[in-house]
């Protein structure tokens, strides 16, 4: 995981991100406080570009993926920063050679496998606590719990759409071609578990929309964001645009855009935290979100509570009784929402209207500073509780402005500068 923060006004756009990466080995994890996430997108443009997840895309860091887009675009510009953005995820996608048949068909395997896997370990737990609690288990309760688990995740796909990216023959063509590697996949992965024709057609079915859909109620962990900001050749302010991708199957990528903010003249600053953000979210509204969805599902708990309290210490018939409760959770439900309505715009006007109005006026040096310290924030409230430490390490912080392109104000280096001049000579170097 990772901490980054993108503080946006009409004169600049400030970049900040710790320096925390999580490996995983065959057994444990480990953190290292040496990772590079943010860079130039472009030598010669005002454009940067961050990265929080999975730090590998595909099988390729994406640093290095990055840095051959770099060295591809060279000199090359874009009027709007959505056409820097599309031009990177086309980059990607369609055939890159950086990514070959083989690691498609890997991550296909891969990803079969481990969703098979998940839902094959929701079955066996849910057999063992039905086991314990009624001490025997028969095999049409197997089956009623294998096929009730299988719908279920059916239906979260199903209802899903595909994402506009993906042509219309994509799920066919991925069922003609792997077919029999998912029908191996399923033998494997559930074994003598009691699945039916039906069910087996739906884990097909299941196993295409892996690719071409992003269900609300389902995260892919291995999933890596980016941030793209700064500013087109046309663009008088910044903007910024973020991204989900996954990976890549028969050239086409999957991948959705998260948040797209632009800086004009009727929005003067903004401040968009990523990755770990609820530091960000308590300096910025004066509350922990944890606390905060705490406290609005107890108040609408004990709301609820003290309805059916209500209701049933009055004497009335059944009828009468429902009646009542019907209307008294009614009120109870506008109140709950005018109540957080309320907290919701107090937050606003004496917490996030204030900075933000300030933020709209710090000059470049400010704006580095806050969002250096927004992102220390975050990683100190790591280091003081019981928690990973995975926001930590040094801070590297970028501002990008239309005259001054992209400079950095802190970057780390795993080298000394003084002993490698040729790095600095070549960086501007065309081939």
């Amino acid at each position: 995981m990772t901490a980054e923060i993108a503080i946006m006004n009409k004169n600049a756009i400030a970049l900040a991100i710790d320096s925390a990466v999580t490996m995983s080995g065959s057994s444990n994890q480990k953190i290292f406080t040496s990772a590079n996430k943010l860079f130039a997108l472009s030598k010669y443009h005002p454009i940067g570009i961050m990265i929080y997840g999975n730090a590998i895309f595909m099988k390729v860091p994406w640093e290095t993926i990055i840095k051959i887009y770099r060295n591809n675009l060279r000199k090359k510009k874009f009027n709007t920063l959505n056409e820097y953005a599309n031009n990177f995820i086309a980059f990607l996608n369609n055939g890159n050679p950086l990514f070959p048949n083989s690691i498609q068909e890997e991550y296909l395997y891969t990803s079969i496998h481990s969703y098979f896997n998940f839902i094959k370990n929701k079955i066996k737990k849910k057999i063992e606590i039905k086991h314990a609690k009624d001490g025997i288990i028969t095999d049409e309760i197997i089956e009623q719990i294998v096929s009730e688990e299988i719908e279920e995740h059916y239906k979260n796909w199903d209802k899903a759409k595909n994402i506009s990216s993906i042509p219309k023959t994509f799920n066919e063509n991925i069922i003609k071609k792997y077919k029999k590697t998912t029908e191996e996949i399923i033998e494997k992965v559930f074994e003598k578990l009691p699945i039916s024709k039906n069910h087996l057609n739906k884990l097909q079915k299941i196993s295409r929309s892996l690719f071409s859909k992003f269900p609300e109620n389902i995260q892919n962990e291995a999933i890596s964001g980016i941030v793209i900001a700064g500013f087109g050749e046309k663009e008088a302010f910044p903007s910024l645009k973020s991204f989900h991708i996954e990976g890549i199957v028969i050239n086409q990528l999957k991948f959705k855009e998260l948040i797209s903010v632009k800086i004009d003249f009727n929005r003067n600053a903004s401040i968009i935290p990523f990755a770990q953000s609820e530091m960000v979210s308590t300096f910025m509204e004066g509350v922990d979100p944890f606390y905060k969805n705490f406290e609005e599902s107890y108040i609408t708990r004990i709301f609820s509570k003290y309805t059916e309290m209500i209701v049933d210490n009055i004497k009335r018939n059944i009828d009468k009784k429902n009646e009542l409760k019907e209307k008294l959770s009614s009120i109870s439900n506008k109140i709950i929402k005018a109540y957080i309505k309320k907290m919701e715009d107090t937050r606003r006007e004496k917490y996030i209207s204030p900075i933000t109005s300030v933020v709209s006026m710090l000059p470049k040096d400010e704006l580095a500073a806050m969002a250096e310290s927004l992102v220390n924030l975050t990683s100190f409230k790591r280091k003081v509780t019981l928690v990973r430490e995975t926001v930590a390490g040094p801070v590297d912080v970028a501002v990008i402005s239309k005259g001054d392109g992209f400079v950095w104000i802190k970057r780390k280096h795993y080298f000394k500068a003084e002993l490698n001049p040729q790095f600095f000579a070549n960086y501007y170097k065309e081939v």
